[in-house]
């Protein structure tokens, strides 16, 4: 069967516009994605027949051939020619690990998420200290602060401990006991913001999320990191490689050090949630250091303070720090909040920046709810060309 390609979207011409000066010297880059020499055109046919014809190898030769087979073998070839250090041993070698997830539980539910070296903990956290800090009222100052201010605290534990598990100085799980969430808590200043910025961490992601008809339920994250991974596109496969390795520190030891076989930080963490009252709920985003933040404001907006799951997502959001492709890091809001709320945050030392009213930059959420009943309810966000199914 031929690669029948794919229609490009306006924005994918722009952003393979935008990367262009970056990737069109890198090995395959080119070859696959400027057809003819140039940036395809919006309503244009992108066709990726290697990628294709490896999908079709995979579903005859199984799975398995990606790591250990004849198209691992195709893929180590293409990777010694680029002069990429990853060889046929480094496939062979991979192996997945299934890893219990981190929990905390909250008012009225167990929250669960990724262990290192995801920030699945920092995400927990978040929700675990805003918990402690008995808010009744949603939207209000005292909602928004509390959360971008649990998100410092919570940032400050994962920047200073989460990397490769094999590495940390202890399990991710303790912090996530009483008297360290307690502690934590205490240092928050309900009236005033915490000096800020801090170092942040990027992503470029996309989430999904699906519960069947006996209540299983799946979140999850797939992400090349950057807009095209690392550009390196392999000419057997058609394989473009991911760019997570960027996230690794040139340093000889110490946290999330460059070294062989070792794991380095991501930001990706998909969410689950159990309540008392039987529902189960799926929920996650793509946008790197946003991604915890956006799982606060939607968990926080249903959950705790009773808005409709659709009006969770579309709510006015905010972001602290930088995302994907900016170096700003300050704190950004939608400009649909009210104006005294954003007048109250700046005041209270937050360094405000507003941006457009429904803007990538807050995220792409996505949640879905099964309850008691087994009614099935989904939502999916109106800054995306996400979607919810259901059959």
């Amino acid at each position: 069967m031929p690669s029948r390609g794919i229609p490009v979207t306006v924005s994918q011409e722009g952003l393979t516009r935008q990367k262009l000066h970056e990737l069109k010297d890198v090995p395959g880059f080119k070859d696959t994605f400027l057809p003819g020499g140039a940036v395809p055109l919006e309503g244009s046919t992108l066709k990726q027949p290697a990628l294709a014809a490896t999908l079709r190898r995979l579903a005859a030769e199984g799975l398995d051939s990606f790591y250990r087979g004849p198209l691992a073998a195709s893929i180590a070839a293409d990777l010694q020619r680029a002069g990429a250090p990853v060889d046929a041993a480094d496939l062979a070698a991979h192996a997945a690990h299934c890893r219990p997830a981190l929990s905390v539980g909250v008012r009225g539910a167990r929250l669960f998420n990724h262990p290192p070296p995801t920030q699945g903990l920092a995400s927990l956290m978040i929700l675990a200290l805003f918990d402690r800090l008995g808010v009744t009222e949603g939207e209000g100052f005292d909602h928004i602060h509390g959360l971008i201010e649990a998100t410092k605290q919570a940032f400050l534990v994962r920047d200073r401990e989460v990397g490769d598990p094999a590495y940390m100085g202890r399990e991710a799980q303790s912090f996530l006991d009483d008297a360290v969430l307690d502690g934590l808590a205490a240092n928050i200043d309900r009236a005033r913001a915490l000096p800020w910025p801090h170092v942040a961490k990027p992503g470029d992601t996309v989430w999904l999320g699906v519960i069947d008809g006996q209540g299983r339920a799946v979140s999850m994250i797939q992400s090349v990191y950057f807009e095209f991974g690392s550009g390196l596109v392999l000419p057997e496969t058609g394989i473009t490689w991911q760019n997570r390795g960027a996230s690794f520190r040139l340093a000889e030891d110490g946290w999330n050090a460059l070294a062989p076989g070792r794991k380095p930080f991501h930001t990706l963490n998909p969410a689950m949630a159990r309540f008392d009252d039987g529902r189960s709920m799926v929920y996650g985003t793509m946008g790197g250091e946003g991604q915890p933040q956006t799982q606060a404001a939607v968990f926080s907006r249903y959950a705790m303070f009773g808005q409709g799951l659709q009006a969770a997502v579309t709510a006015p959001r905010w972001l602290l720090g930088r995302t994907w492709g900016e170096d700003s890091v300050t704190l950004k809001l939608e400009s649909r909040f009210d104006p005294a709320l954003v007048a109250a945050l700046r005041d209270a030392g937050h360094e405000v920046e507003l941006l457009d009213p429904y803007t990538s930059t807050m995220g792409h959420a996505g949640a879905i709810v099964r309850h008691a009943d087994g009614t099935l309810e989904g939502a999916t966000d109106p800054r995306s060309d996400g979607a919810v199914a259901a059959w």
